[in-house]
């Protein structure tokens, strides 16, 4: 999750709060809720299946839980997200201008100021507050098939496919916004998605978030509730990330794998005797981050989308 974009990058790491649980909850509830509907139209659609030809000896209190950016794809999912939403002209040229300052503050500063977080997450909602959560879920499966699709780190899908073969469920947990995380979920084939829930009220955006964004503390919150409301053991679990910021998540399970890490996590995994996979090559494996943005449109429309298109199961 390194790639995040320079939003999430910007929060400093913190205990749980009340938001925190609050947004994992609502994670959690949303995902199990899309779940079990994306698995009742599969049931109804697909033909009976073929008895197997072995038995499958899977752990029904076990599962694994992936974060997304540059884990399981390369780049940042919400980067890719803004080049399409700009592609669609949802940015103005005063809005994009805000968000490349801000994105130039950030990285000139390096100062984590909860002021400017607030504020630029407060400005990304306000693009997407009156839209629909349909009209943005058809987008988000046109960028996918457009960007995202090809950028799936072919080693992270196939640990993802071996848990599944497993017979155990698979979970993204990211900070993108669970509609988002959902479409790459199920176009993986994965069980479905944790991700940032924001408020709609009769299908329409309302600009605010339930709790805050998935990330951090909150991710770990939201895998734990997840796991109380499925019955697993977490000390039987798997758990995969790139990012420091992911360790309170991957600190919850008993099977922690660091998949591309950055050098605050690849430090702290070795200390613990974690799994490390690294598929990056050579400068690929050096860098830190945040992906080049082809032009100044696309970088803020990544730094714009970074909290857009969430929305409250009501």
């Amino acid at each position: 999750m390194a790639a995040l974009g320079w939003l999430t990058r910007l929060a400093p790491r913190r205990p749980a709060t009340a938001r925190s649980v609050r947004a994992g909850e609502a994670a959690a509830e949303a995902a199990r809720k899309s779940a079990q509907e994306h698995e009742r139209e599969r049931r109804e659609e697909a033909a009976p299946p073929p008895e197997p030809e072995f038995p499958v000896a899977g752990d029904v209190k076990a599962a694994a839980f992936f974060d997304l950016d540059n884990t399981v794809m390369q780049g940042a999912a919400l980067f890719h997200f803004g080049r399409g939403l700009y592609k669609r002209h949802f940015f103005r040229k005063r809005e994009l201008a805000r968000f490349a300052w801000q994105q130039t503050w950030f990285r000139l500063a390096g100062i984590e100021d909860p002021a400017h977080i607030q504020d630029a997450r407060d400005s990304a909602l306000s693009i997407v507050k009156g839209h629909r959560v349909s009209e943005l879920m058809a987008v988000g499966e046109e960028i996918y098939d457009e960007y995202m699709a090809e950028r799936i780190w072919p080693g992270t899908r196939a640990l993802a496919q071996a848990h599944l073969d497993a017979g155990q469920k698979v979970w993204l947990v990211t900070a993108a916004p669970v509609e988002t995380a959902t479409i790459i979920a199920r176009r993986l084939g994965l069980t479905g998605a944790l991700g940032t829930v924001a408020e709609s009220v009769g299908g329409v955006y309302t600009g605010r978030l339930v709790g805050e964004m998935l990330h951090g503390p909150a991710k770990a919150e939201a895998v734990r509730a997840l796991a109380a409301a499925e019955g697993l053991d977490l000390s039987r679990c798997a758990a995969y990330s790139d990012s420091a910021n992911d360790i309170p998540m991957l600190s919850l399970v008993g099977h922690p794998c660091a998949v591309n890490p950055d050098a605050g996590l690849r430090k702290h995994a070795r200390e613990r005797g974690w799994r490390l996979r690294d598929y990056r090559t050579g400068r690929k494996a050096a860098r830190v981050g945040i992906p080049a943005a082809v032009g100044l449109g696309a970088l803020a429309g990544g730094a714009a989308a970074a909290v857009a298109l969430h929305r409250r199961r009501r």
